[in-house]
């Protein structure tokens, strides 16, 4: 399996958990240099918690399942 479909398919098991919210999350690329970026939609978009989750919520769990990533970035 390609790392940006096991990006995808964790994104998918956190979904629940920003929709719950009323907010999602849309994976956008991966690079060879170990960076995903990702789109936050609804109300993660622009709250002041947003880069909280990425960084201690998104990346972190990310980055435990799959090694070759370095980093997550919104965009």
């Amino acid at each position: 399996m390609k790392v940006e479909d096991k990006i995808k398919e964790l994104l998918e098991e956190m979904r629940p958990m920003l929709q719950a919210d009323g907010g999602d999350i849309e994976f956008v690329s991966y690079d060879e240099s170990g960076v995903v970026k990702v789109k936050l939609t609804g109300t993660c978009y622009g709250c002041p918690y947003a880069q909280y989750t990425i960084k201690m919520g998104v990346e972190r769990y990310i980055k435990e399942k799959i090694p070759e990533v370095k980093e997550v970035e919104t965009v």
